[in-house]
């Protein structure tokens, strides 16, 4: 069965950095295009970044504005955001997300198939 099991949040002030891990396992990881999501507190999911499978090329919400980063290992069957400049407003639970099937893309969370756990990320002003 796919498992998706984040890791690297925690607290952090604002302008501080964090790096998210999502291991995998469970899916031919280097067919699936791989991203981020978040929620934050009494508001709807919203897609943070994503990176795709054959090209590693990567796309990402505006308001990320070059502060974050999504990267990943196809050795290692993991997927990572580094998150730089961190806001009060990033703080959230963060997911890992995948496809239901290789190939596909992501733009909502009504296209994801696979979802972590998620990971809290705190940032303090």
């Amino acid at each position: 069965q796919v498992q998706l099991v984040e890791s690297g949040g925690g607290l952090v002030q604002a302008g501080g950095s964090l790096r998210l891990s999502c291991a995998t396992s469970g899916l031919t990881f280097s067919r699936y295009t791989m991203g981020w999501f978040r929620q934050a507190p009494g508001k709807e999911r919203e897609f943070v970044a994503r990176i795709s499978w054959s090209t590693s090329s990567t796309y990402y919400a505006g308001f990320v504005k070059g502060r974050f980063t999504i990267s990943r290992d196809n050795a290692k069957n993991t997927v990572y955001l580094q998150m730089n400049s961190l806001k009060p407003e990033d703080t959230a639970v963060y997911y890992c997300a995948a496809p239901r099937t290789w190939g596909q893309t992501m733009v909502v969370p009504a296209d994801v198939g696979y979802w972590g756990q998620g990971t809290q990320v705190t940032v303090s002003s």
